[in-house]
């Protein structure tokens, strides 16, 4: 099955989004025009369970990505993954190294993270609402647990609206259609060599704002930058400055490597 996927632009290189655990490739209207504008050809797809791509059959993220891109006819593309899709990135990045030439990573997820207190607790009080049924407080859940304060009401009902659409999925998919793991552990991320940008915000759950420094530290050609305004989905919350931002790495990492994007603090 080729995943739901939405394209645009028509430059020599490509770039793929890849949206959150909590979205859908919907998350990435205030990127997707600006970035084809700037001279990518963009491919926005729903990962298996969200938006439109149904879960049919056991699957991998990584790989769901590998045929995406086989059936575009892509053989090298950048990568840019918010939160759960930053996951998927990376390990896609490790079992197909050839298929990546730039990671941008938006407050991402890595594999093998051991949660703290604070994310066991949500995930624990996610699961209970879910057990019980009640499906619309779950959806609320995570929408103030995931929207920084730069969020307005429209944004807030845009991610509630995704949400609901992948609980609604994934909750009437077989269990033996559940995810299969792509085999990564923390030790691979360190042979990711291509030019990596690693975005933290401010008012994200700590757990991420380590992920980054640690993720940053880790690969051989990365930078950090450090949003003091961002909670843990900027790309909704400031979709300009988000756009601005992704624009600047890519191109440079299409040229002599990645720069420091203006307006934002390396770390």
């Amino acid at each position: 099955m080729t995943l739901s996927h939405d394209l645009a632009g028509e430059g020599p290189s490509t770039v793929v989004l890849l949206h959150s655990g909590v979205c859908d490739r919907r998350m990435w209207d205030g990127q997707f025009a600006a970035l084809a504008d700037a001279g990518q050809r963009v491919v926005r797809c729903d990962l298996r369970g969200f938006g439109d791509t149904p879960v049919d059959a056991p699957h991998t993220h990584a790989e769901d990505v590998r045929a995406l891109l086989d059936a575009l006819g892509v053989e090298r593309a950048a990568l840019v993954g918010s939160s759960f899709g930053g996951k998927v990135a990376l390990e896609l990045a490790v079992l197909h190294p050839e298929r990546v030439s730039a990671l941008a990573l938006l407050c991402p997820a890595v594999p093998g993270h051991e949660p703290s207190a604070e994310l066991e607790a949500f995930d624990e009080r996610e699961d209970a609402l879910l057990d019980a049924g009640e499906i619309a407080a779950a959806v609320d859940l995570n929408v103030d647990f995931w929207l920084g304060p730069e969020a307005d009401a429209t944004t807030r009902e845009r991610v509630r609206e995704m949400q609901r659409r992948a609980f609604d999925v994934q909750l009437a998919a077989p269990e033996e259609f559940d995810p299969v793991g792509a085999g990564v552990g923390p030790a691979d991320l360190a042979r990711i060599d291509v030019p990596v940008l690693v975005v933290s915000g401010a008012h994200d759950v700590g757990d991420f704002q380590e992920i980054a420094k640690r993720l940053a530290a880790a690969l051989p050609d990365a930078q950090h930058l450090h949003l003091d305004w961002a909670g843990h989905l900027p790309a909704l919350e400031r979709p300009e400055e988000t756009a601005g931002l992704l624009v600047e790495f890519l191109t440079e990492a299409g040229g002599e490597g990645a720069a420091t994007a203006a307006g934002v603090r390396a770390s």
